[in-house]
Parts: C-alpha cells; structure tokens; sequence
C-alpha cells in the first residue's frame, strides 16, 4: 500500500514540473516577441487609444487617411457612421 503513494506523488511531481517547463517556454517565447515587435505593438496600442479618445488624426497602420474623422456628440453621434473606409 505504501509503494503506490510514492508512486501517485512522483507523478504529481511530474506533472506539475511539466506544467513549470510550458509555462517558462510560453515566458520566454513572449519576450522574444515582445522584443522584436515592442515598438509596433507600441504604436499600434498607442493609435488605438487616440482613436478612442477621439483624435480625429488618427492614420490606419501607417497610411495616409483619405477621410477626415468628425467629433461626435450626441447630437450628431448616428449620422455619417459609414465615413470609414
């Protein structure tokens, strides 16, 4: 009886060591992500927020915008919705 509690221990060991090495694997493989891309992801987070803030300037991915955006309030908050291409 005693052999088979050491033996179910080992394998909760093991498993959770396993869980330990995904999880640092994940870690790492983020970081090198977020090192290649950090500026990128940046600007992109960056651009996002002025374009929920309402900064009518706001470029997609680098280009140029065609329309200019219009501030909304709630008197003309569901005319004109199709201004973005």
């Amino acid at each position: 009886m005693k052999p088979a509690i050491r033996t179910n221990k080992r394998r909760r060991g093991q498993g959770m060591t396993e869980y330990i090495i995904i999880v640092a694997l994940i870690a790492i493989a983020s970081i090198g992500v977020i090192t290649l891309f950090g500026d990128q992801i940046r600007t992109l987070f960056g651009q996002a927020a002025d374009a929920l803030y309402g900064d009518p300037n706001v470029a997609h991915r680098g280009a140029k915008s065609s329309t200019k955006l219009e501030k909304k309030n709630l008197g003309n908050y569901a005319q004109n919705n199709n201004a973005l291409p």
